[in-house]
């Protein structure tokens, strides 16, 4: 929809004109998954489609939430905006108002609230962080609070741990808030320092499949992941202090992973502190202009999420093998949290056709699903548009 579609659906859900238009992405994260929470970096660009938000004021001292990717419909008075709810898409912008609140930021205004999202619902492709964070940049230019960007993010992060109830780390809304146009963002998730690193593909695009298998982050292997994670570092503290996996080196952790008597947290370990590597190694060769080498750790990245994070599953996997096998693709690997969702891959410009032909075949074969594609466009993070 375009804005000014978007400024009539306003008109006719509230009978009156929007008085401001707000936007901010979703991400695609081409490598470092699941490290984010283990203290470690991530290399995720903006996407240019996401979530937007209209509002206009009210006097009715409580705040409207619509939708039009959702029936539900709620208004609530100023009292419970800090009380999650049972069930409902309004958690998560809902929570937002809560961190508000909660940072001594007091609500005295009424708010009509229309939101439209772009991003494909259940593909990984960072829908609620889009959401969360349109709501917070919207209040912050509303309200005048002053915060940065990155704590716009840090908002929506607590948002979806306290009313989504998901311990997700910070890559998602740090994405969707801090994002630059053609470029992705190297951040190290314990500190919050980024480097905007400008990402140069001549001849070579930007490839996303969706597997329609939607990931379902709340079913709880993914807070499962958290916590075997944090049993590793638990266990390997007994030999060497440390906050984080990502902390280690694989030297590092080769030395004292014994130290991990549980199997699965051992995996889970292993995965995360070879992760962070990759992660750094591919920056580089990016930065560098090797492509192929890049592509090379999304492969190995995708194996290692296979093996021991245990987080692709039959579809991804299908997506991730059927496109090793066409010529011209330079790396691919699931991204997102996983549970279904997408996969992103590296394609030179020749294959796009014969690759989204071949692997979309190869891919309904294998699994009964027909899948989708998007050739990604890099955008830029959280901005008011009218």
């Amino acid at each position: 929809m375009t804005v000014s579609e978007l400024k009539s659906a306003f008109q006719s859900a509230y009978g009156k004109p929007a008085e401001a238009v707000y936007f901010s992405p979703g991400r695609v994260n081409l490598i470092g998954e699941h490290t984010d929470y283990n203290g470690g970096s991530v290399f995720p660009c903006a996407l240019s489609f996401g979530a937007y938000l209209l509002l206009a004021k009210n006097d009715k001292n409580e705040v409207s939430f619509k939708s039009l990717n959702q029936p539900e419909v709620l208004s609530l008075p100023f009292d419970r905006l800090t009380q999650r709810l049972e069930k409902s898409w309004v958690n998560y912008p809902l929570g937002v108002f809560a961190q508000f609140i909660k940072r001594g930021v007091s609500i005295k205004q009424g708010y009509d609230i229309l939101i439209w999202g772009d991003v494909p619902n259940g593909a990984g492709l960072s829908s609620s962080a889009a959401l969360e964070v349109v709501t917070a940049y919207a209040l912050n230019d509303q309200l005048g609070s002053g915060f940065n960007r990155s704590e716009l993010a840090r908002i929506g992060q607590k948002a979806e741990h306290e009313f989504a109830l998901v311990n997700c780390g910070i890559m998602d809304q740090f994405a969707s808030a801090n994002g630059k146009k053609d470029h992705a963002i190297h951040l190290n998730c314990d500190t919050l320092d980024f480097e905007l690193v400008p990402v140069k593909l001549e001849g070579v695009k930007i490839l996303i499949s969706n597997t329609h298998s939607p990931h379902k982050l709340d079913s709880g292997a993914y807070n499962e992941r958290v916590a075997q994670c944090k049993k590793a570092v638990e266990q390997l503290n007994k030999v060497r202090p440390l906050k984080f996996l990502a902390e280690l080196t694989e030297e590092e952790f080769r030395k004292i992973e014994s130290a991990i008597t549980d199997p699965v947290a051992h995996k889970r370990a292993r995965h995360v502190v070879g992760e962070v590597q990759r992660t750094k190694d591919a920056v580089k060769a990016l930065k560098a202009g090797n492509l192929k080498k890049f592509g090379e750790l999304m492969n190995a990245s995708h194996v290692s999420l296979r093996d021991d994070y245990e987080v692709t599953g039959p579809e991804l996997d299908a997506m991730a093998e059927e496109a090793w096998k066409i010529d011209g693709v330079i790396g691919s690997r699931m991204t997102g949290g996983g549970f279904g969702g997408c996969t992103v891959s590296l394609v030179k410009d020749e294959a796009i056709d014969n690759f989204i032909k071949q692997v979309g075949e190869a891919y309904e074969r294998r699994i009964g699903i027909k899948p989708e594609f998007y050739v990604a466009e890099i955008g830029d993070g959280a901005s008011k548009l009218a």
